[in-house]
């Protein structure tokens, strides 16, 4: 099974903030890869309501279904790579395939047959070593809204943390609440209902 535990940080930034990190890390517009997501859940959001959310990611041409499990203060992440022909299937309604996420979902006492399409985000993303880390800076497009983020991936949650903290400090960005993309993605699609 393909599983791995997410220790990230993220905060959203403003426009103008992630313009200058842009800036002052001497990021090219060539350094920023496409990446879109396209999420799913039961028609009466019973992952989310589990504290988890699923996706297919398609980048370089690969397509990632990826279960995200909240774990303590982690992600429990169960990936499985799925072809076209399978993505474009789910897309359609078909159910999901099986394996390791469809079997992770079950034991959520989850049906997997309701899972359904929701809709997608689409990153325009920029990633590159910061201390022991990886910082990522992402510029988010979904149900016609843009919003900025930064995220610190790291091995270690308390190092990781202070890295953080201390990178938005010293670049004078104040702390945000900051849901993930699919909670963001469900809330606007809220508010656009």
């Amino acid at each position: 099974m393909s599983q791995e535990i997410e220790i990230e940080f993220k905060n959203l930034l403003t426009q103008l903030e992630f313009l200058k990190l842009i800036d002052e890390f001497d990021v090219q517009q060539e350094d920023f890869h496409k990446q879109t997501n396209y999420y799913f859940d039961t028609q009466y959001f019973e992952l989310k309501h589990q504290k988890s959310a699923l996706r297919v990611r398609t980048k370089n041409n690969e397509n990632t279904l990826t279960l995200k499990q909240k774990l303590d203060k982690h992600i429990l992440e169960t990936h499985q790579n799925v072809s076209k022909h399978i993505f474009e299937e789910l897309l359609k309604g078909e159910p999901l395939p099986s394996g390791e996420v469809s079997d992770q979902i079950s034991k959520m006492n989850i049906d997997a047959k309701k899972i359904t399409y929701l809709g997608n985000l689409t990153t325009f993303r920029v990633e590159f070593p910061y201390k022991d880390g990886l910082l990522v800076l992402d510029e988010n497009h979904y149900l016609g809204k843009i919003d900025y983020e930064i995220e610190y991936e790291s091995a270690d949650y308390t190092s990781g943390l202070n890295t953080f903290n201390e990178l938005l400090s010293i670049k004078q960005i104040p702390v945000r609440d900051t849901e993930s993309k699919i909670a963001r993605f469900f809330n606007e699609s809220r508010r656009n209902k």
